[in-house]
């Protein structure tokens, strides 16, 4: 997975008050939706005297490694048996401290209309981080296309099919690369951040989608250390509004929904 960023999103807003905030926070999202909604949250906060610097990422593994390293303070990106998978497997000290909102994975085709009208030997394009892409081989196994060996759960990986009817090749592919796959796939299973910046529509547009329930409600995420900072619990309290939440219901009108 290449590790590139793009340059940091300044939100420019003249503060005043709250002197216990007289620093800039900075905050790591991905591109889309997230980077979106924390800007409607800088709104909300800067009355408070807080301002937050926006960064946002290429992909899933920088924004871990940024704020473990200090480079950030927080970020708002990822799901907790994402989380999980990066402190596992890097040793993190990060912690999530608030829910955010849900994206309903999809698999979207350009030559289907049906799951069921997958061809036999045909393929279908995954994330290639180890939660994603599980959360795309459970949605298949819940449709009846593979079946998993029991109790895999979220760890679900291409390694755990245990039967796979129609002899399908399971691509893993870089999250943000998949819409790019779809003319040369028969389906791929795209997160909706990415779903959406390539024109695609996550509600009406794929031709299976994950329900609102499950673990994969995304998280805000800080080190252990600041999880109890003031600064932590008003960047909660300013995402949780009221606000916010109108806010995501309008912007995304069912695409994103809000986990309060």
């Amino acid at each position: 997975m290449t590790k590139t960023f793009l340059p940091a999103l300044a939100l420019a807003v003249t503060l005043s008050a709250a002197p216990a905030f007289a620093e800039t926070y900075k905050i790591g999202v991905t591109p889309g939706p997230h980077a979106q909604i924390l800007e409607a949250v800088q709104e909300v906060l800067a009355p408070k005297g807080i301002e937050l610097e926006i960064t946002e990422f290429s992909d899933y593994v920088v924004p871990n490694e940024a704020l473990a390293s200090g480079e950030l303070d927080a970020n708002s990106f990822q799901h907790q048996p994402y989380l999980d998978n990066q402190i596992k497997d890097r040793g993190y000290d990060i912690v999530s401290v608030a829910t955010t909102v849900n994206f309903p994975i999809g698999i979207y085709s350009e030559k289907i209309d049906s799951i069921e009208d997958l061809p036999e030997g045909g393929s279908i394009a995954i994330p290639n981080d180890p939660t994603n892409g599980g959360r795309v081989l459970l949605l298949l196994q819940e449709n009846g296309v593979i079946k998993l060996k029991d109790g895999v759960g979220t760890a679900a990986s291409v390694a755990d099919i245990v039967d796979n009817p129609k002899n399908l090749q399971i691509l893993e592919i870089d999250a943000a690369q998949l819409p790019r796959t779809l003319p040369d796939v028969d389906a791929a299973g795209i997160n909706t951040n990415y779903a959406e910046q390539a024109g695609l529509d996550p509600v009406n547009g794929a031709i299976l989608r994950e329900g609102p329930e499950g673990p994969y409600v995304n998280i805000i995420a800080v080190r252990s250390e600041d999880k109890d900072a003031e600064w932590v619990k008003a960047l909660v309290e300013a995402y949780h509004s009221d606000e916010i939440k109108q806010f995501v219901d309008t912007t995304f009108n069912g695409a994103v929904l809000a986990s309060w």
